[in-house]
């Protein structure tokens, strides 16, 4: 891909003033001895003339290289680790520069479910940026790289994620939650997750490698042909990787969300109690689950051993995309991943389950209800019907009561008329 816009000034920049640029202070605090002392700093060397000298065994005593302390606190691994909780991790870099610069650092950010690639395109090229300025040859739709004024990348997956080298925390911030936001799909600023790691370069080597906790990239070409290429390409490998990473860390966060609301129903389950479940609440968590597992194993190319972008590329690029997906143990959190949500599945299929006995005990309970009122309204029907035969045959007997008491009546009154006959 052609540049663009060759040697054009950004139009706005992100920050004022590089803390590159600024003037070095000779009173802030420093862990240096050296500065400590006098307050003077060593003399400064290229890093072709530190490789040269490093050759030839000549050093300058002035400024004795620190021997790097084995990873704890700060290395992939913990990153990793971080990651998987679902807490940001912090900066090796910025803990150990004491301007936070970013100089030294990698910085992955998501803040959306996917970027609109060529809207990512055209805003970086509204802002002055030079879209592949390496001449990597990759599509807009796979991969998007601009370069800032301070010689820092901006990398622009389509998974939503941006990945930048040695550009200053604020820029970044600024960069992934204001700027580039008008081209994210589904954004979710509020939640995003940010992964940072260190890297360096060094001039002897050709190839990069993670070793302990940091990123090395080989300049070995761009310091004698000045051929940015390789460097670019195995930031592009590096950057896909941490990418995918930072891109699983989501999907981690939101599993850890859903399983924090569905936690009480294990937790009155196993006291004996019943959870108040619904039929929308089961529907809406099966939704929410499927959603997740379908952006873990289908929308995204976070189970595959190598992203399409890099199957016609060369083979260290591979090698380098699995190297950082193993420090940062993508495979492990993938496979754990899928078992939280195997489980995260069983408890709603428990909860159907549940749901479903109780409607159905529900329904026998009111089918036994319905079922009562059915016999006491018989009842009471019989009831109805034993007076009104009581009182039909109460009638007719009192009928011939009546009767009977006419007849007896009028055979007394008939007596009494023929005994004063008699007596007349």
């Amino acid at each position: 891909m052609k540049n663009l816009i060759p040697n054009l000034a950004p139009k706005r920049s992100f920050h004022v003033t590089y803390p590159i640029e600024l003037p070095r202070r000779r009173t802030f605090f420093t862990s240096s001895v050296f500065l400590q002392k006098d307050g003077t700093e060593p003399e400064r060397i290229s890093p072709v003339e530190f490789a040269a000298d490093k050759k030839n065994g000549n050093s300058k005593s002035t400024t004795p290289r620190k021997k790097r302390k084995a990873p704890l606190k700060n290395s992939l691994h913990r990153v990793a680790i971080v990651a998987q909780k679902g807490v940001p991790s912090k900066s090796p870099a910025v803990a150990d520069t004491a301007e936070g610069d970013g100089s030294s650092t990698i910085s992955a950010v998501c803040v959306a479910e996917s970027f609109d690639m060529d809207g990512v395109a055209s805003i970086l090229t509204s802002h002055g940026f030079s879209l592949d300025p390496d001449g990597t040859g990759f599509e807009v739709t796979e991969v998007v790289h601009a370069r800032a004024l301070n010689k820092g990348d901006i990398f622009v997956f389509p998974s939503g994620t941006i990945v930048t080298w040695a550009l200053p925390t604020d820029v970044v911030n600024m960069l992934a939650t204001k700027h580039l936001l008008p081209a994210a799909e589904s954004p979710f600023v509020e939640d995003k997750e940010v992964e940072d790691l260190d890297f360096l370069t060094d001039p002897d080597q050709e190839q990069s490698l993670v070793t302990g906790n940091v990123v090395v990239i080989g300049t070995q070409r761009e310091v004698k042909d000045g051929d940015r290429l390789d460097t670019t390409l195995a930031k592009i490998a590096f950057s896909s990787g941490l990418a995918r990473s930072t891109k699983l860390a989501v999907l981690e966060s939101s599993l850890t969300r859903y399983l924090e609301s569905t936690r009480y129903i294990p937790d009155q389950l196993s006291q004996g109690l019943r959870a108040p479940l619904s039929r929308e609440l089961i529907l809406q968590k099966t939704g929410e689950l499927l959603n997740l597992r379908s952006q873990l194993n289908h929308y995204n190319d976070l189970t595959d051993a190598l992203p399409d972008i890099f199957w016609d590329s060369e083979e260290k690029l591979e090698t380098y995309y699995s190297k950082i997906g193993k420090a940062l143990d993508v495979g492990v959190r993938i496979k754990t991943l899928n078992d939280k949500m195997t489980y995260a599945q069983e408890v709603v299929n428990v909860a159907q389950n549940v749901l479903d006995i109780s409607e159905k005990m529900t329904s026998e309970k009111h089918s036994t209800r319905l079922e009562w009122i059915i016999i006491i309204l018989i009842a009471i029907e019989v009831a109805f019907e034993l007076r009104r035969l009581y009182m039909e045959k109460y009638d007719v007997f009192e009928e011939e009561v009546l009767e009977e008491l006419r007849s007896i009546r009028a055979h007394m009154a008939r007596g009494a008329n023929k005994g004063g006959a008699d007596k007349a």
